[in-house]
């Protein structure tokens, strides 16, 4: 997939305002609508025209397609960072799944999800309901924690232009929450208008990358290493959780790759997630004559040839 830039194909710079980049899609939508061009290229500049548009016009989509786009050029090879939207707080969205066949990978990739639908507009209504995903640390999910957060809200200047709104809020995260799932705060979203009540902020749970764990839903999972010797014979370690620390057997005659489960060790819950740790074989240098000796000595203990567990 390659990065498209949105302020090349309407023509404007990156920091050119609302009306700016209004005035420049009309001019090249009169210019390419395939109705009058005889341009043969037509339809496609102008489905790329709209499609630039789509995100340039929304104060929101345009922030984080700043946020996502200042380091990357158009025709690169390109895929949204993990947790690229994180912090951004958007009005009326809910992050489900969906596509439009009009827009590309591209788009799809970084904006293809659904509208939730606006609330009805009357003189007292209920205001939007606004979306953010947050990024937790996978001992919260654990413990449960109280964290102060911040949020990002683009937002249109007297000038047309875009700025980002700041807010913090201090949010529970309670026990056992998972990736995916979704905190509510009441009354946080948009305010009503008139006499209506406000709408609430969704939060949207992912964790943060973790040095020594990966979660798969319930599941987390670490690779633990083992000097050979600690795999052919068996041992018994102290190995880390996100909840402290474990005694773990591992039987004789383990290979790399075998996966150890600790039952109910993973992210709590009515059925807690299961922790698993995946065997590595860590070999031990060979620096001093002494150590040199030792893995010869190996060499003549065995019959072994490695390339027999070659597979074909």
């Amino acid at each position: 997939m390659k990065f498209k830039d949105y302020y090349e194909v309407v023509g404007v710079p990156r920091d050119a305002t609302q009306d700016d980049i209004k005035r420049a899609y009309r001019k090249l939508a009169r210019k390419y609508h395939p109705d009058v061009s005889r341009d043969p290229e037509a339809d496609v500049r102008f489905k790329e025209l709209g499609e630039a548009y789509a995100v340039l016009k929304d104060p929101e989509k345009r922030a984080a397609y700043d946020q996502v786009g200042s380091q990357w050029k158009a025709g690169q090879d390109f895929q949204p960072p993990p947790g690229w939207d994180a912090g951004f707080e958007f009005s009326g969205r809910d992050f489900g799944s969906g596509a439009d066949p009009t827009h590309s990978d591209f788009f799809e990739a970084l904006f293809g999800r659904q509208a939730r639908g606006g609330q009805g507009r009357g003189m007292h209504a209920r205001g939007q309901d606004h979306h953010a995903k947050v990024l937790i640390d996978l001992e919260d999910a654990y413990r449960g924690a109280q964290r102060s957060i911040s949020l990002r809200m683009p937002v249109s200047d007297e000038h047309g232009r875009i700025a980002i709104q700041e807010r913090k809020l201090d949010v529970r995260i309670p026990k056992g929450i998972r990736a995916g799932q979704h905190l509510r705060l009441a009354g946080q979203g948009e305010p009503g208008l008139g006499k209506g009540p406000p709408g609430d902020l969704f939060l949207e749970i992912e964790f943060k990358p973790h040095a020594q764990f990966r979660i798969v839903g319930p599941d987390v999972y670490m690779d633990l290493p083992l000097a050979p010797w600690e795999a052919a014979l068996g041992c018994s370690l102290t190995v880390p959780t996100p909840e402290g620390t474990v005694q773990l057997t591992v039987p004789a005659g383990s290979a790399a790759g075998r996966q150890l489960r600790l039952k109910g060790k993973g992210i709590p819950g009515k059925i807690p997630g299961d922790l698993y740790a995946v065997l590595t074989i860590a070999l031990p240098p060979a620096v001093s004559e002494n150590e040199k000796d030792a893995y010869r000595a190996m060499a003549q203990a065995f019959d072994f040839n490695a390339r027999a567990l070659m597979k074909g």
